[in-house]
């Protein structure tokens, strides 16, 4: 029987953090920051003893950050296009480069992350990271790519709105207009970010006046689908773009470090086309790897499988029913419901209570109690051998609750500030 999968997903930023500064806003200098390193052969013990058998470690591809890194030859990112003094780690400027911040020594990150790779294979578990194919930070350019491969964008016919070869949507004749996005304070005496022309956003935004509530930070990469043509969106699969042969070689490059499983981030906003495209190419040299995808949409969950993917998040199914009836929303009897519209598909269903994106069961926001999310765990862990996912902090009760800086209080362990997790920190 094939073994059920148990990921521990932890935002290695905060997880080995032991500064309890946590000022609001705070540097890097001042709140500090969590390392690979922090994951030592002891520490991954603890974690597969627990019962985990895939670490998934986000936040691990160079992402927009206002730390300064030039003196690494490492550019520089505009703070106006940054979320948070951190960033998100779903802003990626270098698909082939590590986040510096991970790394004790920064010149050597990629050999701390190679030996953090080794330490958790040592240990009998695989190593999950992110792969973000639908949209790039701003201010993406790699300086970490192989010899002969050119960057995106490099290329690109921006004078063009749609191009299948290129690699970004253009807003010809147009500059990027922010003025409806605030700036933080501490990025105020920033120079003013400049885009000409303008490049779409990554939530599909084809207008170059993304708001506050768009994802303003990113920009939106064209796999051969035109979302604004006459006659309605129309694709262009052939010849292959562009962009699905450069996110291939990205996929083969991780597998190539070891990598075993990918956490595909906003899954279904790519064409399933590229998926099957990639699938092949990938499992043809690494039969073994695992593509976790993020599909919110039940209605194309079994194409999304069919194109490859070997598991999705059951969200909008099983992770709200199971909210609902911890928070006494709804009966207990529309579990049954839950599982049902995804019986023929449920081996490929991963059930979590608790991500990055979600609200902490411990916050007022959602249980304000996290033993009574026990029978709902018990039901996630047992009900069938589909994977199951814990979030660090999770175990411990993490509240949520923080004022971190630009995340907030919003019952969630913020993505984009330097902090510390004090359950973590307590119990590690």
């Amino acid at each position: 029987m094939k073994k059920k999968l148990i990921i521990y997903q932890t935002f290695v930023r905060i997880f080995g953090n032991r500064n309890l500064t946590r000022k609001e806003f705070g540097t890097i200098a001042e709140n500090g920051v969590g390392k690979m390193n922090d994951f030592t052969s002891e520490t991954l013990k603890q974690i597969r003893d627990f019962g985990v058998n895939c670490i998934w470690f986000t936040g691990i591809l160079r992402h927009a950050t206002t730390t300064d890194y030039f003196r690494f030859g490492i550019p520089s990112q505009n703070p106006r296009v940054v979320k948070g003094r951190a960033g998100s780690p779903y802003a990626i400027v270098d698909y082939y480069d590590i986040d510096p911040d991970l790394a004790v020594d920064v010149s050597k990150r990629m050999q701390e992350f190679e030996a953090l790779v080794k330490r958790t294979h040592e240990k009998g578990m695989m190593v999950a990271i992110d792969f973000v194919p639908n949209h790039v930070a701003r201010q993406y350019k790699s300086i970490a790519k192989p010899d002969g491969v050119s960057d995106l964008g490099e290329n690109d016919d921006c004078g063009k709105h749609f191009s299948a070869e290129n690699n970004f949507y253009y807003c010809p004749g147009c500059a990027l207009d922010l003025s409806d996005v605030p700036v933080e304070e501490y990025a105020q005496n920033s120079e003013p970010y400049e885009e000409f022309p303008a490049r779409c956003t990554g939530n599909d935004r084809f207008d170059a006046h993304p708001g506050a509530n768009d994802w303003f930070e990113t920009v939106k990469l064209n796999y051969g689908v035109d979302y604004c043509d006459a006659g309605g969106r129309s694709n262009h699969f052939s010849p292959t773009p562009d962009t699905w042969r450069k996110m291939t070689d990205i996929l083969l490059f991780w597998a190539q470090k070891g990598v075993d499983v990918f956490r595909c981030d906003m899954a279904e906003m790519v064409p399933t086309e590229f998926w099957q495209y990639a699938k092949q190419k990938v499992k043809q040299q690494f039969p073994e790897i695992i593509f976790v995808g993020e599909v919110y949409n039940p209605a194309q969950y079994r194409d999304y499988i069919a194109a490859g993917f070997d598991y999705l998040y059951d969200k909008v199914g099983m992770y709200d029913t199971l909210r609902d009836v911890i928070c006494n929303h709804r009966p207990a009897t529309d579990i049954t419901f839950a599982w049902q519209q995804t019986d023929d598909i449920r081996s490929n269903m991963l059930y979590f209570l608790e991500n990055h994106d979600e609200q902490r069961i411990a916050s007022t926001f959602f249980a304000n109690d996290p033993t009574k999310a026990i029978p709902a765990m018990l039901v996630a862990a047992l009900l069938g051998p589909n994977p199951l996912m814990i979030y660090a902090g999770q175990e411990y009760g993490e509240l949520g609750m923080d004022k971190e800086g630009f995340s907030g209080c919003d019952g969630r362990s913020t993505i984009f500030d330097y902090w510390a997790l004090e359950s973590i920190y307590r119990a590690t």
